[in-house]
C-alpha cells in the first residue's frame, strides 16, 4: 500500500495557514474589554445604547436625553469608535447631530477631559457617558471647543439660553443653522 505525502500531515503551509486562521479569530483586547464594559453597562433611565452592527461591538451609539439643564428633553446620539488598544487609549466620541454647547464643536466633537488628558485603563464606557450627561448639566465655559458658546455663557447667560433655545428650534445661532432637535416631550429646560 503507497502512502500519499497528502494525507500524512498539513505540512509547513498548511500549519502556516492554520496559525494565521487562528490569529485572525482571536479577539483584539480592546474588543475583549469593551464586551465587558457593555455587558455590564447600567444606563441611566435618560441614556440608550444602540448597536447598528451587533458583529462589530467597537462601534455604537448611546443617545442621551438630559432630564434637566439647557438641553432638557432633545435626544442627542454619540458615536463611539473603540480604538484596538482600549481601555489604554479612550474611545473617540463625537456627537452625530449639530449642537449649541460650549464643549461640543459644530463638527460634533466632544471636549470631555476623561477622554482626553484624564483618560485611565480602568474608566469605562459607564463612566464615559455619565460625563456625557453631565456636560449637558454643567457645561464647562473654560475649557471650551465652540469658542463662541464658551464666550456667551460667560458673558450673557440669558443670551445663552436664547441662543439654545433657537438651536433647538432649528433655528439660526451667529449664522449657523442648526436643525430641528429630537424632543421627548414638549418644552425646553433651563
Amino acid at each position: 500500500m503507497a502512502l500519499s505525502l497528502y494525507k500524512v500531515g498539513k505540512g509547513r503551509r498548511g500549519k502556516k495557514k492554520e496559525q494565521e486562521e487562528k490569529k485572525s479569530q482571536k479577539k483584539a483586547p480592546g474588543l475583549i474589554r469593551v464586551q465587558v464594559d457593555l455587558d455590564e453597562l447600567e444606563l441611566p433611565h435618560n441614556a440608550k445604547l444602540k448597536l447598528p452592527n451587533k458583529d462589530n461591538l467597537q462601534e455604537f451609539q448611546v443617545e442621551v436625553t438630559p432630564d434637566s439643564g439647557y438641553w432638557q428633553n432633545a435626544t442627542y446620539t454619540f458615536n463611539f469608535v473603540i480604538p484596538d488598544n482600549y481601555p489604554y487609549k479612550p474611545p473617540k466620541v463625537t456627537c452625530v447631530e449639530k449642537i449649541y454647547h460650549p464643549n461640543i464643536d459644530l463638527q460634533g466633537n466632544v471636549c470631555l477631559n476623561l477622554l482626553k488628558a484624564d483618560w485611565r485603563p480602568i474608566l469605562t464606557v459607564q463612566q464615559i457617558i455619565h460625563g456625557l450627561i453631565f456636560l449637558f448639566l454643567e457645561p464647562n465655559p473654560a475649557d471650551p471647543l465652540n469658542q463662541e458658546a464658551a464666550e456667551v455663557f460667560r458673558n450673557n447667560i440669558n443670551v445663552f439660553k436664547q441662543n439654545v433655545v433657537k438651536s433647538l428650534q432649528g433655528g439660526y445661532v451667529g449664522g449657523t443653522h442648526f436643525p430641528k432637535a429630537r424632543m421627548k416631550n414638549k418644552g425646553y429646560g433651563y
